[in-house]
């Protein structure tokens, strides 16, 4: 997976959000706000990523279980997912 080039990473008024821009602005008219971890995430993906290797670059960045950085990748897909913002 990578993310569409059509969502940009921002920070507006101290949150990071993602925001469409051009034609998938038209198809999903909103942000969707990251934490921090989420933004990592987001940075990631400007290189194809599968969720092993989220996961094992959450586990080189953070203090975190393998179990627990896999289930924040999989949360994370699966709310990127339905808007676009990410591309399988």
């Amino acid at each position: 997976m990578k993310r569409n080039s059509d969502f940009l990473l921002r920070e507006v008024a101290g949150t990071v959000v993602v925001v469409p821009v051009g034609a998938a602005a038209t198809a999903f008219p909103g942000m969707i706000t990251m934490n921090p971890t989420g933004a990592f995430l987001w940075e990631q993906l400007e290189t194809e990523q599968t969720v092993e290797s989220l996961t094992a670059a959450l586990l080189e960045n953070y203090e975190v279980t393998e179990e627990k950085a896999r289930e924040d990748v999989l949360r994370f897909v699966e709310k990127l997912s339905p808007t676009g913002a990410i591309t399988e």
